[in-house]
């Protein structure tokens, strides 16, 4: 039995542009080369799942029903890659809340890799900021990307910040990166 591989995404700022706090699914569009991407990934036999901190939902500013209705439409516009979201880990929790499903802490992906019998050293987190690198860190994937995308530019100008162990223009770099990295291991 082969273990499976994942491929944990960021939401806003990785997947698709982040206007704040996205109620409107008419509003939510894809970067160039998500699709394109995702067929590579695809290909090399990696799952895909999305983590995302969610705290319009804990503010008011959106429901769990609306949340729902931009994950279809997600699901809609990957549908030409041939690919899906298997399933999403959401926080609806403010920053102040100190839950422990907020990213960075890596509780959403665990759930996940145990739910989905995923294995962590074939697993890799991409994420446009530090939150992210922390959670893939935190989760103990095998890597972890950031995408200059989103606030991808300004987390990768800190030098303070946690460093990913690859930064790519756009998430068709990142892919062709992970399939390499993939590789090495078969």
């Amino acid at each position: 039995m082969t273990e499976m591989k994942a491929v944990f995404f960021d939401r806003d700022g990785t997947l698709n542009p982040d206007p704040g706090y996205l109620r409107d699914p008419k509003l939510l569009s894809l970067y160039p080369g998500v699709l394109e991407g995702l067929s590579v990934l695809k290909g090399a036999g990696f799952k895909f799942f999305v983590v995302t901190n969610q705290s319009g939902v804990g503010r008011g500013l959106i429901q769990l029903a609306e949340l729902e209705k931009i994950h279809f439409r997600l699901q809609a516009l990957l549908e030409p890659s041939g690919t899906q979201i298997i399933d999403f880990g959401i926080c609806p929790h403010l920053p102040q809340d100190q839950c422990t499903c907020r990213k960075p802490r890596p509780k959403l992906v665990l759930d996940l890799i145990e739910k989905w019998k995923i294995s962590p050293r074939y697993s890799y987190f991409v994420g446009d900021k530090d939150v992210d690198i922390l959670a893939g860190r935190n989760a103990g994937l095998k890597s972890v990307c950031l995408v200059r995308t989103g606030h991808g530019t300004q987390t990768e100008a800190m030098a303070s910040g946690p460093k990913a162990d690859f930064v790519g223009d756009g998430l068709l770099d990142i892919a062709h990166w992970i399939v390499s990295e993939d590789s090495q291991d078969s």
